[in-house]
Order: C-alpha cells, then structure tokens, then sequence
C-alpha cells in the first residue's frame, strides 16, 4: 500500500520576491511563466535577463486542451533550461504540460504520457493558496474537444522546488482568497475521508483543516467584510494558509479528491464557476449524504475534530461550518449560477461515466440515484 508520496526535492519559503530571484539566480536560461500583473508588479526588476511568457492572451479560465496548445506553440520559440511558474493553479497546470511536452501538442502528451521524460528544471511558485498543485503531479485540463475535464498526473510533472513567497498573495481579493483557501479545505477533507488514506495522509490533512478553519475564524472575527483590519488579519497569515495548501496538496496527491470534486466539475465547466466556489457548492450536500450512508468512521473522527475547532457540538457540525465560511464566501443554490432542473441528469451522467477516477476515492460509494439526489438538493 502506497503510504505517501511526495514531489519537490526542497519546499522553500521566502517573504519576498526579490529575496526568491536572489536565491535562485533568475537569468537568460530561464522561461518565466506568469501573468502580466505579477510580471509587471513583482518580476521586471529581477528577472536578469530570463525570458517571459504571460498567459493572460490565452484566456483567464482553467486550462483548455486549445489554451495549452497555444502556450506550447509560444513556448517553443524560447531557449531555457528552466521553467518557473508564478501564478495560479491553472498557470502552474499548463507549465507542468510544457515541462514534459517537448513541444508536442496536449492530446500527445495526455495519450501517451507515461512515455514523456522532462529534461527542464520546474519551479512552481504559488499566487494563490488553494490548489496545492505546486506540491503533486495533477494537472487540470478542460479537453474542450472531448466535452469533459481531466486530471492527469505523472511524475515529471513533480516540480524540482515549490516555492513559497506570502508577499505574491497580499494583494488578493477577498473572493479569490477565499475560493483558493476553500479549494485547499476541500482537499484536505476529501483525501482524509479517502479509502486511500493512510497515516501519514491524515496527518497532513487534519493539520490542513486546523490551520485553514482557525485562519478563517480569526479572520471573520478581525472585523466586517472588505474592512483593512480583517485584510491585516488575512495577510498576517498568509504563510499559514500557503503552508496549510501544500499539506493538503501532499494529502490529496496520496488520499485523492472525491464526490465533492466530480460534481463540482459540472458547475465550473458548464457555467464557468470558479474552482473552489463550485467546490464549496457541493461541499456539505455530499458530507450530508455520505452521513446518511454511514455515520461512523473517519466522517465521525473528522467532524469531531472539525467540532472542537469550532466550538459546537459534532451533530451540528456542518450548519456551523457553512456559517462561518460564508462570512468570506457566502454560498449559493445551484440555480443561482444559471444551473437548470434540466441540467441534473445530464451532471449526474456525467459524473458517473467521466468521473471514475474521482468517485472511487469516496468516503463511500454513490451511486448514480444518490448523485442526482445531492444536485436536487443543492439546486
């Protein structure tokens, strides 16, 4: 049994920018992939001579089979022994695809993956602190051709070095802070609840869930939505949450995501719902419904130890987590993004022919009935 697996050979930490590109030497051999505002507000001064590609031009969602295909064409017009990633999910996504892709286009490299060998140095360096995907072999693909989106992993897709640096992240809005952050909250559930969870897993995933739970109270409680004090308060600690985010990467990339993840898949690729907001959508409807299949278990453990967090008893547990994450990121009924009744059976189809890789890693199986009934409930 796989206990753990890790990626990057170092995990570093710097406060700021130009301390990172001291570090690591930013130079002409270097391909720097980000997005114009980071470029232009954190990079122009030390990038030393290192080429850049910004992948604003490509679109801001998550990454498509044909936003791929035009970073790689752009990419290969560049000489470089290094790439370093400094943005999102989606651009340390599409950086891993051109690490491995030697040029070739993404269906190549999705279909015949295990045969690609990366001969680039990757460093993937966070501007969010949700996706963890600085710390796993995942990339997310919306394969626009085919109609679905896919994760797919291999370990050349591991960075050499993740990269910390809690001045990228002050100046986040709220709402992306806080869709990233509950991305991260997720992971850590979900891979904790896993059948594939072992020790060493939970022991990540239960400390993730510690610190994100314990940063949003002290947050809520540091004053109203939008105020500077409660923005102090969220840049204060911000090293914990991108801590927090890479121990529930270096959960999930063992444990797995689950439900929560297939289902929210259909909302953000049909009507282009941020990640973790689509995620916080599903959240407690599928903990709800995993609790009505078994009450016992790891799903007691987790949500007496999530309980004790929050100051309520564990038969509550769940009404009190929503109140307290709604105070950064209220949630929706399905039908407020546009989702029609309509639209449910064709998710839950979708889920069940498309998301096996996902839904194998619940906490306990759903079955096609089951899923239907979570997105009526959520709708």
């Amino acid at each position: 049994m796989k206990m753990l697996t890790t990626g990057p050979n170092y995990i570093h930490e710097f406060p700021t920018v130009k301390e990172f590109a001291e570090e690591f030497a930013l130079g002409p051999d270097d391909l720097v992939v980000t997005i114009d505002f980071v470029r232009k507000q954190f990079l122009e001064p030390v990038l030393n001579g290192a080429s850049v590609l910004t992948v604003d031009k490509y679109g801001s969602q998550e990454p498509t089979d044909e936003m791929i295909d035009a970073i790689l064409k752009d990419a290969s017009a560049f000489d470089y022994n290094r790439i370093i990633a400094i943005g999102g999910g989606a651009v340390m996504d599409m950086s891993k695809v051109v690490a491995v892709a030697g040029g070739d286009d993404i269906d190549s490299v999705i279909d015949h993956l295990p045969d690609y060998k990366r001969t680039v140095s990757l460093v993937l360096v966070p501007t969010t602190c949700g996706t963890g995907s600085e710390v796993t072999e995942i990339a997310a693909i919306n394969r626009t051709r085919l109609g679905s989106k896919a994760g797919i992993a291999s370990p050349e897709m591991f960075a050499d070095d993740a990269v910390l640096i809690p001045e990228l992240l002050y100046g986040l809005p709220d709402h992306v802070f806080a869709t990233s952050s509950m991305d991260a909250l997720v992971h850590s559930v979900e891979s904790t609840l896993s059948p594939n969870a072992t020790p060493y897993t939970k022991l990540f995933g239960y400390q993730a869930m510690k610190m994100i739970i314990s940063g949003y109270m002290q947050i809520a409680a540091a004053g109203p939505a939008g105020s500077p004090e409660r923005r102090a308060k969220r840049n204060e600690l911000m090293s914990d949450f991108l801590i927090a985010s890479d121990y529930a990467g270096l959960s999930f990339e063992t444990g797995g995501c689950a439900a929560v993840h297939a289902l929210s898949y259909q909302l953000g690729g049909k009507y282009h719902v941020p990640h973790g907001e689509s995620n916080y959508a599903m959240f407690t409807g599928v903990l709800r419904n995993y609790m009505e299949i078994k009450s016992d278990g790891e799903i007691a453990t987790m949500n007496h130890f999530i309980a004790q967090i929050l100051g309520c008893d564990d038969a509550v547990v769940y009404d009190e987590l929503e109140k307290l994450i709604n105070q950064l990121l209220p949630k929706k009924a399905l039908h407020e993004y546009g989702v029609t009744r309509e639209d449910l059976p064709e998710f839950t189809h979708r889920v069940m022919t498309t998301q096996h890789r996902l839904m194998k890693n619940n906490f306990v199986p759903l079955d096609e009935k089951r899923v239907l009934k979570i997105f009526e409930e959520l709708y």
